[in-house]
């Protein structure tokens, strides 16, 4: 895979799609890997006449990696996000976040709106008081330190399938071999659970966005699921009360992830977003 060197570190990235195309920059949520935007999804944007572009947030992945101590904010996360898109000479783009990736696409909107067409947010949140807040289990989820994988790589497997089960689409469940493997893949990929701390660490220094979202004048397209046990319905609503002329869609039987079944339901909600934009 490229990688483009922007806002000071090195950014693992995939284009899908002509150059010429609109560009729609995919951002992961905390921890996840731009794998979790998978080939056939990003395939079908280009069916829709987009130019998909994913990649590894900092700290994650095969981006740069921090230290012990380095502190960062979603600031300098949409810095990466805007830097990835200069390497590529796009100007503007079409900047579509989940989880910790809408928080990060939204971030872009508000500090960086001349590079934003359209903005989707999905199972994502303001930052603002209750928008965050778990159910027990699925705060567990987040809480719980994985086994190291070098010492029990089946532990390690069943710990993030029993995790992906507590936070998952109810109406949308894995089977349980396409679940494991997902597991495996992304660990071998890379395994950095210290960059995740510091990413939540990012969020938590980030605060709530409202005031600074009722600024934006960008069409915008909120997605959540009624059955989010992580990030609550709440995070969209307020997500969708915030900015100004926001839709927000809201899932029946929908978690925190991004079910297969609901590929078109999503990318439906990315052109509609983009059509708007003209």
């Amino acid at each position: 895979m490229p990688r483009a060197k922007a806002n000071g570190i090195e950014i693992e990235y995939e284009t899908f799609g002509p150059d010429d195309a609109p560009a729609v920059l995919l951002i992961n949520g905390l921890g996840s890997q731009m794998t979790r935007w998978p080939a056939p999804f990003c395939e079908k944007l280009v069916a829709r006449g987009f130019r998909a572009i994913r990649f590894d947030n900092r700290d994650v992945g095969l981006s740069t990696w921090f230290q012990s101590g380095d502190r960062y904010t979603l600031s300098d996360m949409a810095a990466d996000a805007v830097g990835l898109l200069d390497h590529l000479k796009v100007g503007r783009a079409h900047i579509v976040g989940v989880s910790m990736g809408g928080m990060i696409a939204q971030t872009v909107a508000i500090e960086h709106p001349d590079r934003v067409l359209s903005l989707t947010s999905i199972m994502s949140a303001t930052g603002a008081p209750g928008t965050l807040d778990s159910t027990p289990e699925a705060a567990a989820v987040l809480n719980t330190p994985a086994p190291d994988p070098a010492a029990d790589e089946e532990a390690f497997v069943a710990h993030g399938v029993r995790n992906a089960r507590v936070i998952g689409s109810p109406a949308y469940p894995w089977a349980d071999a396409p679940l494991r493997e997902r597991v495996l893949s992304d660990m071998r990929r890379a395994f950095n659970p210290k960059g995740v701390q510091r990413q939540r660490g990012a969020i938590g220094a980030s605060g709530d966005r409202t005031e600074k979202l009722k600024t934006l004048k960008v069409p915008t397209v909120v997605v959540h699921g009624e059955a989010d046990p992580l990030v609550p319905l709440a995070g969209g609503q307020a997500t969708a009360a915030a900015i100004p002329g926001a839709e927000l869609r809201i899932i029946p039987g929908m978690g925190h992830d991004l079910p297969e079944a609901l590929y078109d339901t999503f990318i439906d909600a990315i052109a509609d977003a983009a059509a708007r934009a003209g």
